[in-house]
């Protein structure tokens, strides 16, 4: 098993949208050197190697594994939290923090609100699977029945309220991962 280490530094590099000067910078290294070690022309010392993956954001284990990221994950993945208050959440895929976005499950027993989460950058969806919620968001409440979706830029302080007689649950994705 041969490993092209410049190719795949370049497309790390593209990928975090640096341009040779700027990850020789992070690096302190040249843009140069940077050039050669793409072109596969140099090799980098391990201490070097690992200053390019931490800026790069990635480890020599996933740097150098040659496995994929199963895509799929299974009911047993799913990790659960019940705050006591009513409200349970299921994170569906592990590690969503190292990812763009963050699916999750919120049940919602009659009564119960999630916790309010403050102003923060990013964009959430949700569509309501079972029951009624109202969304809040700053000084504004909107009813979400089963089978409507939301999407709101979360600039402004946001929850959910179960006012409801009946259990509900909603899908719930935040990009950036928030939850």
């Amino acid at each position: 098993m041969s490993i092209n280490v410049g190719k795949k530094i370049r497309a790390l590099r593209q990928k975090n949208n640096l341009t040779q000067s700027e990850l020789g910078d992070r690096c302190d290294l040249s843009k140069g050197f940077i050039s050669l070690l793409e072109s596969n022309q140099t090799s980098p010392s391990l201490s070097t190697l690992e200053d390019i993956l931490n800026v790069l954001g990635t480890s020599f284990h996933d740097f150098f594994s040659d496995e994929q990221e199963n895509p799929v994950y299974r009911k047993e993945d799913v990790f659960e939290k019940e705050n006591g208050d009513g409200v349970k959440i299921s994170w569906l895929i592990p590690n969503a923090q190292k990812k763009e976005m963050e699916p999750i499950l919120i049940t919602l027993q009659p009564g119960a609100s999630s916790e309010e989460d403050l102003p923060h950058p990013g964009e959430e969806f949700g569509y309501v699977l079972s029951g009624a919620v109202d969304l809040v968001i700053g000084e504004h409440s909107y009813h979400v029945r089963k089978g409507d979706s939301f999407s709101y830029t979360t600039s402004a302080s946001h929850y959910l309220i179960n006012p409801g007689k009946n259990v509900a649950v909603v899908l719930w994705v935040s990009t950036p991962p928030n939850f």
